[in-house]
Formats: structure tokens, C-alpha cells, sequence
């Protein structure tokens, strides 16, 4: 019998295409991602020693964080620890070794955290400190990388400029510009983003050693900043009222130093988990790629209000504008705040805000109260660190899964019968943003008060008649 041969089919390209696209959709698939970019080690000052990765795994698994920042990749100790903990996961981030052990002083062997899934993106923050245009600038900016041998690139360059085994956050005298130059010569796929930046002392428009523009600090450099991170003491409502701000994304992290602390403030996304679809969604500015932040109540961060801590003297922006920035007690100039200062280069008004104003593509966000501080003010306890409160809180995470999902997403009919009625009725106070905070000055935070006295006492006690 004779066999002819088969003639060769011809895939067409609308197929391979698809096939390709199809492929694509199999390996990043999108998601709901929340990221707290920026933390720090224990190898930088005033860090607590429990910063650990394998303590950040199971603490991110208890906040509802999907991808955790490294923070402080510069610290010859910490890249180390870096290489010898974590292992590549998706395209450009990291995940927890299996044979890591879990941190036994925090969970047991049948947590439900036991097995995260945290990812960890290589981060850092640099504090540069220079003169410029005849002043001296303090200015702080966080890095992304997407590799570790991006990392120790970025490490050699900044090894030779400065001291970079002091501080987990190395202080260099070195312009933001430079610095930006050598970031993107290491690999130009790294992130860069201006940190905090009203905070008076070290961003780049605090009012003691800050710019008052992107441009004036970055020159032509300034075209590859996409994002800027609106720090603890200011929300995206207050950076709206800055028109120039307006084509760059607002994200927002801890900047935590504690374990407790992580995910006070964040970003949600529906992306692909990995480091190219994050930034491409930051950068998008696409509300339905980067759906919103969390962001403390901008009054209770430290410098939200002008002041003078050693005088114990707050005062709200027209109230320092008519003592010409003087203490009315001391005489010496007062700290001015992210508040004052945003109102210095507004050229939008305060009021815009309640009028439903905000930019085209801007990101929404909503507040948060941290929900171990929500437990204490409502069983009346002075502290969130103590025992009791904490031992709650895990009660509570463990119970509906993460301190977000409890925070905004869980229904109160869910809460209630699970929860002590005083919390329940706190965590609602605050979602919808029926509290007093006396605003955060000079370095001091800002007092949350959810609670007026007596009205604990008197919800237990409805409570206890049904």
C-alpha cells in the first residue's frame, strides 16, 4: 500500500495569536492584590528586632496583605537574609522558602496562616541629604526592584558614594536626580516614588527642607516619576487641591516599623500578581486595575497640624499664618505640617472636597482605624499592645480571616453575635467616619476618639437585654 504524505496544515495567525493571549491568561491571571509596598528591617533605627521575614509572612497573612515590600535591600545583613529566606514566585516577586519555620511564639501547628501566601517585592528607602538651588534638601524616595541582582547592582553604586551598612534606610549625600540615574542604570524597569512626601523634614515638599515642584527637584528626570506616595499625615482628597499633582498616581504604605503596624495604609488592585502587572497598574491610573488605597485619617499622622511638641502647642494653619509661624509661647518658629502645607501650593479650594470634586482618573480611597486600636477604645483600654487586646484581635482575624476583610468588607449582621457589641458598633463608627481626632503635630500622633463617656457602657448594656 502506498502512503502519501500529509500535506503541512498552516496555522493562521488570528489562532496563534489567540493561543498566545490565551497562554498568556493561564500564567498571570488577575487578581485582588493588597500591597504595603513600604516597611522597614530590623538593620534600620528604631525598628523593632520582630521584623523578620518569617514574621512578616504570617503578620501579612493576618492583615489580608497579598504582597509585602522587603523594605531596606540596600543592608549588606538584610539582602543577605533576602537571598538565603525568600525564592523567586511570579515574574519579579518572592515568597517564603517552605523550609523557613513558621515563628512558633505566634501561631500554631493548626493556623490558618501557617501556609501563606504572602509575596515580597524588593524595596527600599533612601535618604538623601544635599544642597540645591542654595538651600539644604532632605528628601526621601523609595525604590522597587524586580530582581535581586537589580538589588546588589543598585547596592555596588550606592556602596561607593556612601556608607550603606549604618542604616537599614542609608542616608547619602546624593541628589534625588543622581540617584534616580543610577536606579534606572541598574535596570530600567525599577520603580522609583518621592516617600511621604509632605512630611516637614525629609520629602520633597516638606516644609523645612523640601521643593515645591516634581520638576524643581527632578529636572528632566522628573518624566520618570509616575507616582508619588501621600504618607500618613495626608490623604489623596488633600494632594487633589494641588493641580500639578494630578498625572501622577497616589499610592499609600505603612512605612511601618513594627509588626502590628503593617498594612495601616495600602493599595488594592485587580492585576495580574506580579511585579510587571502591579506597576503597569499603578502606572495605568486605571480605577479598575488600581481600585483604591487605605489610608489612616490623615489627622491622626504626626504632622498633620503645625505645632511645637516641647510647648504643647497644636495650632491649624490660619492659626500659625496669623502667629507668623512663632510659638505663642516660646517664641521659636513652630514645625509646619503636611496641612499648611498643602494649602501653601493649592490652587484648589478646601472646600472642593465636600462639593464631590476629584481629578479625571483619580484612584478612590477609603480610611481606616487600625482594629486593634478600635477594640481598645471600645472596651476602654488604654493601650493596643496589651495582652488582653491583642489576644482579641486575633480572636477576631481568626473568626472572619484578615483585620481588612473586618475592617471594610465583613456586614455588621456578620459581625454582630461573633463580636462584642461595642466593637462591632466601633468598627462601624469608623467605616463611616463618625469619630474625633485631635490632629497629630510635630512628630506626635493625632488622638482617635470613637467613643464619647458613658456610650460603651450604655450599648453593653442594650445589648444585654435581647
Amino acid at each position: 500500500m502506498n502512503y502519501r504524505p500529509r500535506k503541512k496544515q498552516r496555522v493562521s495567525k488570528a489562532v496563534l495569536t489567540a493561543f498566545f493571549l490565551f497562554k498568556n491568561t493561564l500564567q498571570y491571571v488577575r487578581m485582588r492584590i493588597i500591597a504595603d509596598f513600604h516597611i522597614h528591617s530590623p538593620y534600620a533605627r528604631a525598628v523593632s528586632k520582630e521584623m523578620t521575614l518569617e514574621n512578616l509572612d504570617y503578620w501579612a497573612g493576618l492583615k489580608g496583605i497579598t504582597v509585602m515590600g522587603t523594605g531596606d535591600f540596600t543592608h549588606p545583613k538584610w539582602i543577605k537574609e533576602i537571598k538565603e529566606k525568600l525564592e523567586p514566585a511570579e515574574q519579579g516577586i518572592f515568597k517564603l522558602k517552605s523550609q523557613i519555620p513558621n515563628p512558633k511564639s505566634l501561631i500554631n501547628s493548626n493556623d490558618q496562616n501557617s501556609n501563606s501566601k504572602t509575596r515580597f517585592m524588593l524595596t527600599v528607602e533612601i535618604s538623601s541629604i544635599y544642597s540645591k538651588g542654595g538651600k539644604v534638601r532632605r528628601i526621601h524616595n523609595l525604590i522597587f526592584a524586580s530582581s535581586v541582582e537589580t538589588a546588589e547592582k543598585i547596592n555596588a553604586q550606592l556602596n561607593i558614594r556612601g556608607n550603606i551598612k549604618s542604616d537599614g534606610r542609608p542616608i547619602l549625600g546624593l541628589d534625588s536626580k543622581e540617584l534616580l540615574k543610577i536606579v534606572l542604570n541598574a535596570d530600567p524597569n525599577c520603580f522609583f516614588v518621592p516617600a511621604h512626601i509632605w512630611t516637614p523634614w525629609f520629602s520633597v515638599f516638606g516644609s523645612k527642607s523640601g521643593f515645591d515642584s516634581i520638576e524643581e527637584c527632578f529636572d528632566e528626570y522628573s518624566k520618570h516619576i509616575f507616582a508619588l506616595e501621600t504618607g500618613l499625615s495626608s490623604d489623596p482628597a488633600m494632594n487633589w487641591r494641588v493641580s500639578a499633582l494630578d498625572k501622577y498616581a497616589l499610592i499609600s504604605n505603612s512605612d511601618s516599623h513594627s509588626l502590628r503596624r503593617i498594612g495601616r495604609e495600602a493599595n488594592i488592585f485587580d492585576a495580574e500578581l506580579s511585579y510587571n502587572g502591579i506597576i503597569e497598574a499603578i502606572k495605568s491610573k486605571d480605577p479598575k486595575r488600581f481600585l483604591s488605597t487605605i489610608e489612616f485619617f490623615p489627622e491622626e499622622g504626626i504632622y498633620h497640624y503645625d505645632g511645637h511638641r516641647d510647648c504643647n502647642i497644636r495650632l491649624a494653619p490660619e492659626e500659625t499664618r496669623k502667629l507668623k509661624g512663632l510659638c505663642p509661647k516660646c517664641g521659636k518658629k513652630v514645625t509646619v505640617g503636611v496641612m499648611s502645607r498643602v494649602e501653601e501650593l493649592a490652587d484648589r479650594p478646601e472646600g472642593f472636597k465636600s462639593e464631590g470634586f476629584k481629578p479625571e482618573k483619580a484612584i478612590p480611597y477609603k480610611n481606616m482605624v487600625p482594629l486593634d486600636e478600635i477594640i481598645a477604645e471600645s472596651l476602654g483600654v488604654a493601650s493596643a499592645t496589651t495582652k488582653k487586646i491583642q489576644e482579641e484581635f486575633k480572636n477576631i482575624v481568626a473568626e472572619f480571616g484578615n483585620e481588612i476583610s473586618v475592617l471594610f468588607d465583613v456586614s455588621r449582621a456578620d459581625l454582630e453575635g461573633k463580636i462584642k457589641p461595642e466593637i462591632v458598633e466601633g468598627i462601624m463608627r469608623v467605616r463611616e467616619g463618625r469619630l474625633h481626632i485631635e490632629p497629630g503635630y510635630d512628630g506626635l500622633y493625632g488622638k482617635v476618639r470613637i467613643f464619647e463617656e458613658g456610650e460603651r457602657r450604655e450599648i453593653s448594656k442594650q445589648a444585654s437585654l435581647f
